[in-house]
């Protein structure tokens, strides 16, 4: 029988390890998800990666042919995302097994998901909007601390995880900063119950986009790493890049002006959010004078690109090293 790493989360999706390979726009596919899986941990992917609608559902349908083990799916629950009650029935019918929430209220997803059997877990950067998810009844929270890739927190993921551990009676997943076992150790060490591991897998075998990207993902240091608005209208952090320190980290201050008014707020947020989608998928499919590439600052711990087997089987074995140098008490 297979070694296991048992946490309430790896219990609850009945897995082997507690490891969610992040759902990262327009860089997780199912190539990814079922490699993820396949070894041990859960993989997940944005539902937004896949346009349009239809070629979302067909993708699903492909991961759970090719796979027995539970996989997840990314939904944008904010008024932004016109497709996320048609992407959460698709997935739903084809057996996704975990949803994955962000950016607005869960309350729909998590109540037709519970219907099916399906879990729910929401990306949260405080302790207001964890709770809040507990009280509509999500089964988990991913503490997205400072260092993540994407829509990072402000907090230390160290602070966070251990805060909302002691706060909640939900798992807390811990996200930010996590690319090795020793890393993910300190998580579980805090009370994790899993690892949420995007950046590193951005630098794997499967993963279908640029080169360069990849490259940028092994040679970057933390330093690199730089948080802009102008991507979404929310802070989101990547590589610092010569477009990227052009165009400055800040919306326009008209954009910001509109963004901020009741009246042009609905129909200035989706214009951003396009914009931003553009910019990141031309440079994560092809050589791009726009080079706007997500990351955390975990690239400063990824040296080489492997597949995500290996990924895992590596994070897992750094994980008992890490577990059995650990100093302890002596006499």
């Amino acid at each position: 029988m297979d070694m296991k790493i048992e946490t309430a989360f790896t219990k609850m999706m009945n897995i082997q390890y507690p490891i969610i390979g992040a759902p990262m726009f327009l860089v997780s596919n199912p190539d990814m998800v079922v490699a993820i899986s396949e070894a041990g941990g859960i993989g997940t992917m944005p539902s937004l990666n896949f346009r349009p609608a239809e070629k979302f559902a067909e993708a699903v349908k492909e991961i759970k042919s090719r796979t027995k083990k539970p996989i997840g799916v990314n939904i944008i629950v904010n008024k932004s995302n016109s497709r996320s009650t048609q992407d959460l029935k698709a997935a739903l019918d084809h057996g996704v097994d975990l949803f994955i929430t962000s950016l607005g209220s869960p309350k729909d997803v998590i109540y037709e998901a519970h219907r099916q059997g399906a879990k729910v877990i929401c990306d949260v950067i405080n302790l207001e909007h964890a709770k809040k998810v507990q009280d509509l009844g999500a089964d988990g929270v991913i503490a997205v601390g400072a260092g993540a890739g994407g829509h990072a927190g402000p907090i230390s993921p160290i602070v966070l995880v251990s805060w909302l551990q002691k706060q909640l009676d939900i798992p807390v997943i811990a996200a930010g900063g996590i690319a090795d076992g020793a890393t993910m150790a300190s998580m579980l060490t805090l009370g994790a119950s899993a690892v949420s591991v995007g950046t590193r897998f951005i630098a794997s075998k499967e993963a279908t986009i640029d080169s360069a990207y990849k490259d940028a993902i092994v040679k970057s240091s933390p330093e690199d790493i730089v948080m802009t608005t102008r991507l979404s209208g929310t802070p989101a952090a990547v590589i610092k890049t010569p477009y990227i320190e052009r165009i400055g980290l800040d919306l326009p201050w008209y954009m910001k002006a509109l963004k901020n008014q009741k009246l042009t707020k609905k129909y200035i947020v989706p214009i951003i959010h396009f914009l931003g989608s553009k910019a990141l998928e031309e440079a994560a499919t092809g050589p791009s004078w726009k080079t706007v590439w997500s990351a955390g600052q975990s690239v400063g711990l990824i040296e080489e690109i492997l597949s995500c087997e290996e990924i895992i089987r590596k994070l897992v074995t750094e994980y008992e090293e890490t577990l059995a140098n650990t100093p302890r008490l002596t006499q």
